[in-house]
């Protein structure tokens, strides 16, 4: 698969020669087991995106015979070595978004929406050229959107191999999603090198990048937590406080600190759209109502999308989009006036009977770009 995308997209093979497909599956019994153990300890600790992808990644099929069947039905499968990369892509995109709906797995907690992820996509408007961050990645939901709505727009082949390899980057703490965003990235054909993703807690520093868009959904959950599991499954629970000269307020809301580290990263004309519990709205105190303010006098907050409930994998959550654009520093007050949309009001939405559609948001974007009033939406 690696050499097939390698030669659409007209790029080198990011897996070194003697670690391929090719020099696999030509061994038997337990060459066949040396072989892909090596492989995968030695792609484990490439540098870039392959080594996010194969990041401590192990054998499990002790039994070379297995191993054996299974190479060979992959090898032999021949409808998927031939689908192109945009299929493979959506292939593994489908796979990812029917793990989130067994919610006993939790994978749920890292996926969007795909409407609300699309309708953010087309009001945000991100251009070939600009650079795009999303600061709690996930499975890459925005950062896969975002592309796909920009390489349409220009047939430059130096423009378009910047989009793959230089504009997109994302952030996510949990080590296997980042592994899961890295692989629904590459099968996309993005990145070949360095990894557009990489593992972090992008509340603990400034990275001292700027991004023209920012698009993001951070986790549910008022606290900042997360938990570790040790070598011997043990599992414990770690609470972050967040000591950062850009963060103008201390809080331990974790919504409100993904506020303000969008606030920091955002080029000095950038603009967002980002998926926020009504906590953030309405939670009273010097934090919550100081990062409001921020917000409306500091930032041109345009538009508020009140999104239903029902749509997401953790019952009961109301959310909304924020949109709003970064301003240079001014005496002036700059956001003068906020736009909100209201789709949850008498709106009913289910996982299963009656899911989210894109169809649904369609209103909702035309208004946004004509700025037009309608029967659900009011200033």
């Amino acid at each position: 698969m690696d050499q097939e995308r390698s030669e659409l997209l007209g790029e080198e093979s990011a897996i070194p020669p003697e670690w391929n497909w090719a020099v696999l599956v030509k061994h038997d019994g337990e060459a066949l087991e040396r072989q892909y153990r090596r492989t995968l300890q030695a792609l484990a600790k490439a540098d870039g995106l392959i080594g996010t992808i194969f990041r401590k990644s192990q054998n499990k099929l002790s039994d070379p015979a297995k191993l054996k069947r299974v190479v060979s039905l992959i090898d032999n499968e021949g409808p998927w070595i031939g689908l192109d990369v945009d299929v493979k892509g959506n292939i593994y995109e489908g796979l990812l978004e029917r793990n989130a709906s067994e919610v006993r797995s939790g994978a749920g907690q890292y996926f969007t929406p795909p409407p609300v992820i699309d309708a953010i996509v087309k009001c945000v408007d991100p251009r070939i050229g600009e650079t795009i961050c999303d600061p709690a990645c996930g499975t890459g939901g925005f950062l896969l959107t975002a592309f796909e709505h920009m390489k349409g727009q220009s047939q430059d082949r130096d423009r378009l191999r910047k989009l793959r390899h230089g504009a997109l980057h994302g952030v996510d703490i949990v080590d296997e999603v980042v592994r899961l965003c890295a692989m629904n990235l590459y099968l996309h054909g993005v990145g070949n090198g360095d990894s557009p993703v990489t593992q972090g807690d992008a509340l603990a520093a400034d990275p001292g990048d700027r991004y023209k868009v920012v698009l993001t959904n951070p986790p549910f959950g008022k606290k900042s937590s997360y938990q570790v599991v040790g070598e011997d499954g043990s599992v414990t629970s770690e609470r972050e406080t967040y000591e950062r000269d850009d963060f103008k307020f201390t809080t331990s809301n974790k919504q409100l600190n993904f506020l303000q580290h969008i606030m920091t990263i955002l080029d000095s004309h950038g603009r967002a759209g980002v998926v926020l519990p009504d906590n953030v709205l309405f939670e009273a105190g010097r934090a919550g109502e100081g990062i409001r303010k921020r917000l409306l006098e500091q930032f041109n907050f345009h538009t508020l999308l009140r999104l239903p409930t029902g749509i997401w994998y953790s019952p009961g959550v109301k959310a909304n989009v924020l949109f709003f654009d970064k301003r240079p520093a001014s005496r002036e007050v700059q956001t003068r006036e906020l736009w909100v949309y209201d789709y949850r009001t008498n709106v009913h939405k289910t996982l299963k009977t009656k899911p989210l559609m894109h169809a649904d948001l369609d209103d909702f974007i035309g208004c946004y770009h004509q700025r037009k009033e309608t029967e659900c939406a009011f200033r």
